[in-house]
């Protein structure tokens, strides 16, 4: 199984130019854990910025949303693999990386992302079909 059969591919955006607060209001409305940032420029200028980010980079410190800029905590680049990559691979760039989810890119595009809980989904679903689960 590669990561394009278990991949989301609603990917939500934000400006790296707005407000935290904006970034609070699309998560809670749209019920997601991260949002993937646009900074001005290349093409490939990607961010992201995940709940722990808002709750540990601006509530924790008291700070006010409004008065922070979605690029100063972004985390940058995302980490993207390729829709052929298959789920070990695609576990192990997230172990490598310590992270809890790889953006799916074509070229300059993201196309998808790649969570924990979609690699765990897949392990029940291969184990449905009466896969070897990795």
């Amino acid at each position: 199984m590669n990561v394009q059969d278990i991949m989301t591919t609603r990917i939500e955006c934000v400006d790296a130019e707005s407000s935290v607060y904006d970034a609070v209001e699309k998560m809670v409305d749209k019920r997601i854990k991260s949002l993937v940032v646009k900074f001005p420029g290349k093409k490939i200028n990607y961010g992201v910025i995940t709940a722990r980010d808002i709750v540990f980079k601006v509530f924790s410190k008291g700070m006010n949303p409004n008065d922070v800029k979605n690029s100063e905590i972004a985390s940058k680049p995302v980490v993207c693999i390729d829709q052929g990559t298959d789920l070990i691979e695609a576990a192990k760039t997230m172990t490598n990386s310590n992270i809890a989810r790889v953006f799916v890119c074509d070229g300059d595009n993201i196309i998808g992302v790649v969570a924990l809980i979609d690699l765990m989904s897949a392990a029940l679903i291969m184990r449905a079909r009466g896969e070897d689960v990795p």
